[in-house]
């Protein structure tokens, strides 16, 4: 497939170019990335890279041209930043000057699985690996939807040029991700990151569908044999992946959806997922996913080819890029209907919320503006405490809009397809991290099968003090004695005041809507001090 050149290609301004490897099998990719010394192969023929001194993504380095009409609806600020489109110009230049006169890798692939939602994407770039990257992570067309493929955005990836003026220009650093979206066009420069290009079309993809009132969500989706669709929302280390994979039930995806007028689809083709620390009887889908075809990145290697999972002395976040036929329990058409329920996972270190509570939707819609979880206190000397740490919608960093206006898509398709909306704790109990303990896996698996099954929803319920959450009073499987938190607090005075500092900082933070102009007075349904 590369003795054809793709359509539209010449309007980008390459110059002389040597060869065009287009839409290249993974075979092919493979000798490329070996034979160039891009990468070297495991003991079981998986494709390792590494991706330099960057070795996750740099959002202090992107930006959006700041021009209309786009510049009217992009909320603006330290997540996204401006930059003038004379600025713009002068490193597309320069980005465009790094892929002429030698050979490049074009990918043509889709986002999104729905044939009303999906968006066409070109990646262009230097390296055969960030190629295999893109074909793992989205969604593969066949070669008779390539012939007349013409791209809705390109993606131009001059990983080996760097800004050297940054400064003159007033920016972060000599790194540039820029997203020009009246060009329909991106630009990277200075970083061979690949969760730069994934990230980067998830954030256009979070401005293009609200405009067409379709909502994109980062979290899992998987569904059961009756259709019924199930999503899991939660920030890193909530049990977002291990939760949401169910041998009973199929895998839509892990990490990024949308949701239009016909149900739930997935944005990718792939899964992205870390890989420190790895343990195959902990996680034996992504072990056994780490085969040919996938692709390893920064992960530490013996002679033989053997991977230490342990060895984080390139970084902690080693990760895995494999298709999503790697899995053996996915939904082949990485689609299904509308959800039957939605689950916000929290992994609350003060371990006063409790293990399951049913929401409102005016809850649900102040839940998923906190994006809330507690991280465990790290190694700095003197912290003993957790730390609250709130996201917007679970994904503030993707998104170019104002965080009401994905919450409101919310509430509306909560109405229309009368969605249960669940809030999910697999923190700590019994006191907070140092004193209590983490939530069990069997009870919140437990939790998990009430909601699917609907037995929640023939419970009784209690209501949590200041927070006025919907708590069961009893569930199949679940030891009754954990469902209120209070309960299982020895001092019932320390957890009340736990819990009331608790509710502080869901305040605080939210104040950051106070003027957000919506019909909705989302703090409403948020604790009451």
């Amino acid at each position: 497939m590369d003795t054809k050149l793709p359509k539209g290609l010449e309007k980008l301004g390459l110059k002389d170019i040597q060869n065009v490897y287009y839409n290249l099998d993974y075979d092919t990719l493979q000798t490329h990335e070996v034979n160039q010394l891009e990468c070297k192969l495991s003991n079981n023929g998986t494709a390792m890279c590494d991706t330099g001194i960057f070795t996750g993504r740099s959002p202090k380095d992107k930006y959006f041209v700041k021009q209309p009409p786009s510049e009217y609806e992009i909320a603006w600020g330290d997540i996204n930043k401006p930059i003038k489109k004379e600025i713009y110009d002068e490193l597309l230049e320069l980005s465009k000057e790094q892929l002429s006169n030698k050979s490049i890798y074009v990918m043509d692939v889709y986002a999104g699985a729905s044939l009303q939602s999906r968006k066409k994407i070109r990646f262009i770039s230097e390296v055969a690996w960030q190629a295999h990257f893109v074909k793992n992570m989205f969604i593969r067309p066949t070669e008779a939807e390539l012939e007349d493929f013409e791209p809705d955005f390109v993606v131009l990836n001059a990983c080996k040029t760097v800004n050297e003026k940054y400064k003159e220009h007033g920016l972060n650093s000599d790194v540039f991700v820029i997203f020009n979206i009246e060009d329909n066009m991106s630009i990277i420069g200075g970083t061979w990151y690949g969760g730069e290009m994934k990230k980067g079309i998830f954030s256009m993809m979070n401005y293009w569908l609200p405009l067409e009132g379709k909502l994109p969500m980062h979290c899992s989706a998987n569904v059961g044999k009756d259709g019924d669709v199930c999503l899991f929302f939660g920030l890193s280390g909530t049990g977002k992946t291990t939760l949401s994979t169910d041998p009973h039930r199929a895998l839509i995806g892990d990490d990024e959806h949308g949701w239009d007028e016909n149900g739930v689809f997935n944005f990718e083709g792939g899964c992205y997922a870390k890989v420190i620390n790895l343990d195959p009887s902990s996680e034996p889908e992504i072990y056994a996913a780490i085969r040919k075809n996938a692709l390893l990145e920064n992960v530490v290697c013996d002679n033989s080819g053997i991977i230490d999972y342990g060895d984080d002395s390139k970084t902690e976040n080693t990760r895995v890029s494999y298709p999503i036929e790697h899995i053996d329990n996915y939904q082949e058409n990485l689609q299904a209907g509308h959800p039957a329920n939605i689950i916000f996972l929290t992994a609350d270190a003060f371990g006063v919320l409790p293990p399951v509570s049913k929401l409102t939707k005016e809850q649900a819609m102040y839940y998923f503006l906190s994006g809330y979880t507690a991280k465990v206190a790290g190694t700095e000397i003197g912290i003993k405490q957790p730390v609250a740490t709130f996201s917007a919608c679970f994904g503030e960093a993707f998104l170019p809009l104002h965080p009401t206006r994905y919450a409101k898509l919310l509430g509306e398709k909560i109405d229309a397809h009368g969605v249960n909306v669940y809030l999910l704790n697999t923190g700590w109990t019994g006191g907070s991290y140092g004193v209590g303990k983490r939530m069990s896996i069997k009870n919140t698996r437990a939790c998990i099968d009430a909601i699917l099954s609907g037995n929640i929803l023939k419970a009784e319920f209690d209501s949590l003090d200041i927070f006025d959450l919907a708590i069961p009073k009893e569930l199949p499987g679940v030891d009754t004695a954990v469902l209120n938190p209070r309960n299982t607090w020895d001092n019932k005075e320390e957890y009340d005041a736990m819990l009331r500092n608790l509710a502080v900082m869901f305040t605080e933070n939210f104040h950051r809507y106070d003027d957000n102009g919506n019909e909705f007075d989302y703090a409403s349904a948020g604790p009451k001090l």
